[in-house]
């Protein structure tokens, strides 16, 4: 699945950026806004589309002098399948939240980083998630709540799931070693559960003071 753009799995054309961008917004816009949110497609494949959607009833098109301005019809008896496939990926994080939160052994860390959380993968992307694992985990129990989590999200999306798996010691060496893995955890990890990242940061570097 294109967890970025969930609906795009399922609307494999230029409709599906298209609904997005008017379901990010309650606002009547021009096809040429549209046509810049979206990011795909041209100007006269957008237009086609909006008017196929207007025809459709799930787009209003309100004609003005020099422009017509569009707006989602949340009315519409299909919008509740559509909106539902476009916040999929919130509903996503929430799952991973929820499955990583109730493990018998609590992670001291989980963030989602890669692809995933920056939003720029496809359906071929792995899932990537930083785990920190608490000094006390037996290790059979451990790896058994990490085998869990990558069959869950190869169930739920068709993605493989990449965790990343550390200790506190080990974490800490990657911040002692400058790793720019560290870098690209704090810059666009997307925090799931347990102490936020920076807080382990700054207790690893106060180690090696």
């Amino acid at each position: 699945m294109n967890v970025s753009h969930p609906v795009r799995g399922v609307i494999p054309t230029l409709d599906a950026p298209v609904l997005e961008a008017l379901a990010g917004t309650t606002r009547p816009m021009t096809g040429r806004e549209i046509h810049r949110l979206a990011k795909v497609g041209s100007d006269r494949g957008i237009r086609l589309v909006l008017n196929r959607l207007a025809a459709q009833g799930l787009a209003i098109a309100d004609e003005h002098a020099g422009a017509t301005l569009y707006v989602a019809n949340r009315a519409h008896l299909a919008w509740p399948a559509i909106e539902s496939l476009i916040t999929l990926r919130m509903r996503f994080l929430g799952h991973l939240r929820d499955r990583i939160g109730t493990w018998e052994w609590p992670a001291v860390h989980a963030s989602l980083f890669g692809s995933a959380a920056r939003g720029d993968g496809d359906e071929h992307s792995d899932i990537d998630v930083l785990v920190v694992r608490p000094d006390d985990a037996p290790n059979d129990a451990w790896e058994a709540q990490l085998a869990a989590l990558r069959a869950w999200v190869h169930e739920s999306t068709g993605n493989r799931c990449q965790v990343f798996d550390v200790d506190r010691a080990r974490f800490a060496e990657h911040v002692a070693a400058d790793d720019p893995l560290v870098a690209a955890w704090r810059r666009e990890g997307i925090h799931l559960v347990g102490s936020p990242i920076e807080s382990l940061v700054r207790v690893s570097r106060r180690g090696l003071a």
